[in-house]
């Protein structure tokens, strides 16, 4: 604005009328739910106790004496908040902040019965499909180290599939928890958009900002779900909506269910043959179990990468990095303390590795050069995408397709190109993108191997059917160990 001298001095003085205002808000409490369970704040384990890097953070925290977790050691992805414990959200600018309330689906874990065991590495802000982008190093794959263990959940992917803990509890922005899932041969599920709060986890887009559970069997997957599931009040993006007993669709038989294989998700530039050859086997699976299994075409499932990148790099540029974690129009859910803390990674921009940095160069320049037009009609084209796989779940009850197109592939090195680096980050999510966008439940279980690593076969369901996701996943499952398929 051009303000003369006399009109800034007039300004100046009704201004700070308006900022008496604020120092009587900055007087009111900051109104967060308490932390209800006490704690140490654990350690942070030594090289050769975290052979994968996998933990950032150790921890023993106990909750309720009783209840479905009783005693079950669960880990949490580190940029979700637990109270006095560090996290970095896989960041060197976020190191050393210590948050002061317990996310959600942390205290409905404790409340729960269960021990929260640690926080789990994730990739820089969560920026990579890749588990190569964490500030203290790559995260390995347990069935093959120097191979990727997917991202971001990285860490949490490594530590079930190497045993260290049977649950993790992840998020979900474009495949999070089911690009690990599927690299490391454990179950990933990203319920229906809104089922599971996201209050206290540091978001990218609000839009499509998903917690999820990540564990060793469908079995254990279905309970978890079961405790993080329902309504908390603060959550803005939530519904109203409450947990389902998903236990009791476990050993249901499959038959006469209908189940649609996408055609659009076999194939890409980057398949590995094997790896549809494996997917397309568990299909034939499930038709010996007797569901019925039917070939269909989504055509625009193949542009629906195309719709969630202008979210995902915008929506992470403005909310995530300029309004410090959260952005603008929420009616709750925010934890000051976080981005107070935040404010600092504009200090430290040389500490970004080159995918964080693609990330943030071109969602702000797409935000200057096009004031936000091309998130405003990726957004718009949301309702048309998922009016394409409505309409074939009108009729089918499930869609079927690979989780990722390949298997881990190797880590790139310190010395490794920019491109490389960028590659590893991006190549594996032309499934994974697309039921973020259109908020259908989407789990991956390992369906086979191809040279020793697991394949992810993803299963889609109706909006809030995730009671048919688990049907169909626990009886894949018990089929044989996927290992030998």
């Amino acid at each position: 604005m051009d303000i003369e001298a006399a009109e800034a001095q007039e300004f100046a003085e009704l201004i700070d009328g308006n900022l008496r205002i604020y120092e009587a808000l900055d007087a009111l409490p900051d109104d967060l739910p308490p932390v209800k369970y006490p704690r140490t704040p654990g350690h942070r384990p030594s090289p050769a106790d975290n052979p994968y890097n996998a933990w950032y953070w150790q921890t023993h925290i106990s909750g309720a004496a009783q209840g479905p977790l009783s005693g079950r050691r669960v880990v949490f992805k580190d940029n979700i908040m637990v109270a006095g414990v560090p996290m970095m959200n896989g960041s060197s600018t976020l190191e050393g902040y210590i948050p002061d309330v317990d996310a959600t689906v942390v205290s409905r874990v404790l409340d729960a019965g269960g021990v929260i065991a640690g926080k789990a590495h994730s990739e820089y802000f969560c920026t990579s499909g890749g588990s190569h982008t964490n500030a203290t190093g790559p995260i390995h794959n347990p069935h093959k180290p120097g191979h990727t263990a997917g991202g971001s959940s990285s860490g949490c992917g490594a530590l079930v599939a190497a045993g260290e803990v049977e649950l993790a509890v992840g998020t979900d922005h474009g495949g999070s928890c089911r690009i690990p899932a599927s690299f490391c041969g454990i179950v990933g599920m990203k319920a229906t958009f809104g089922l599971v709060p996201y209050t206290g986890a540091m978001p990218i887009d609000m839009t499509i900002d998903y917690v999820g559970p990540m564990t060793k069997d469908v079995a254990t997957n279905a309970t978890l779900l079961e405790v993080l599931a329902g309504s908390d009040g603060l959550d803005p993006a939530q519904p109203d909506c409450t947990a389902e007993r998903y236990t009791s669709a476990l050993g249901e038989s499959v038959a006469g269910l209908k189940i649609a294989l996408v055609q659009e998700g076999f194939g890409h530039a980057n398949s590995d043959p094997q790896v549809d050859e494996k997917v397309r086997a568990a299909a034939k699976t499930y038709e010996t179990l007797g569901a019925e299994v039917s070939a269909v075409s989504i055509p625009l499932h193949r542009m629906s990468t195309a719709i969630w990148t202008p979210i995902y790099l915008e929506g992470l540029v403005v909310s995530m990095m300029h309004d410090n974690g959260y952005g603008k129009n929420r009616s709750g859910g925010y934890v000051p303390s976080l981005m107070r803390y935040h404010t600092q990674w504009r200090d430290h921009t040389h500490k970004f590795g080159p995918q964080t940095k693609l990330v943030l160069l071109t969602g702000e320049y797409m935000t200057q050069a096009y004031g936000g037009l091309y998130y405003a009609k990726a957004q718009n084209l949301r309702p048309r995408l998922t009016a394409a796989y409505d309409a074939v779940l009108k009729d089918h009850d499930l869609l079927l397709m690979p989780t990722l197109p390949m298997t881990a592939p190797a880590i790139p090195t310190p010395d490794a190109p920019v491109s490389e680096i960028v590659a590893r980050s991006l190549e594996m999510v032309p499934n994974t993108p697309a039921f973020d966008l259109t908020g259908h439940p989407a789990l991956s279980l390992p369906c086979g191997t191809v040279n020793e690593l697991p394949v992810g076969l993803m299963l889609v369901g109706r909006h809030f059917d995730e009671m048919t996701v688990y049907r169909a996943a626990h009886a894949f499952e018990r089929t044989g160990d996927w290992k030998q398929m």
